[in-house]
């Protein structure tokens, strides 16, 4: 056999020894890297996080405090401080974000803070746009990860996806999207899943009206009293 030839074939053999891994081969508890994360959902974040960086000038935000982020169903619990006036607590959600828009903005709504603990609730939105459940999954994996890189140690708390009476269409996507999370949540060191949808539902299984607004979308008190008491013995 000519030298080039027996050179090609052990390249061959090599690479049929060791074997290259296809998608299939990959676990889910890879996450992928903010590379292979689709672009932040809108442009309209800039100024979110131009307005939290004037409110940490203007207002000192408190030392290691617990961060809560995500979507406007953090946005508007602006009684964080009252439901838990024991811990310092920092409200840095963006409505209508996505799982994906925490990972690219990690820094400004959480890393920088040098929180305690980490509290997301994202993934309506994506459901809502059209996401599938196992993109929800993937992102959250990389938020993970992204927190990870600077912040090795501190404890994440993952809020299920709540149903709505808006987006009641949604709820098997959401429970799909629930289901791998809280997965997700349980193979990944420091991670807590926090279901705070199945406390939303009725005998029936349909979310309970007299937790919304008027939009049947967002939480009124009652459904704020919901997620306090649930939430309260993951932050202790």
């Amino acid at each position: 056999m000519r030298p080039h030839r027996f050179f090609l074939v052990l390249l061959v053999a090599s690479l049929l020894a060791t074997g290259c891994a296809s998608p299939a081969d990959v676990g889910r508890s890879e996450a992928p890297t903010e590379a292979a994360l689709d672009p932040v959902s809108s442009p309209e974040w800039t100024a979110d996080m131009t307005r939290f960086a004037e409110q940490d000038a203007a207002n000192p935000p408190p030392a290691a405090p617990v961060v809560f982020t995500g979507s406007s169903s953090i946005r508007l619990w602006t009684t964080l401080a009252e439901d838990f006036p024991d811990l310092p607590v920092l409200n840095r959600g963006f409505g209508g974000s996505q799982v994906r828009d925490s990972v690219w903005y990690a820094d400004q709504v959480a890393i920088r803070y040098q929180p305690r603990r980490i509290v997301l609730y994202a993934g309506d939105n994506d459901i809502n746009a059209g996401r599938a459940p196992q993109q929800v999954s993937s992102d959250f994996r990389a938020f993970v990860a992204r927190i990870r890189r600077d912040l090795p140690k501190v404890p994440i708390v993952v809020l299920s996806i709540k149903p709505s009476l808006a987006r009641l269409a949604q709820l098997p996507r959401q429970r799909e999207a629930n289901a791998l999370l809280k997965a997700d949540a349980a193979a990944l060191s420091g991670v807590t899943f926090v279901d705070i949808a199945t406390p939303m539902l009725d005998a029936d299984g349909k979310p309970r009206a007299e937790l919304f607004g008027e939009d049947g979308l967002h939480m009124n008190r009652q459904g704020y009293d919901v997620w306090r008491s649930v939430v309260a013995p993951y932050l202790r």
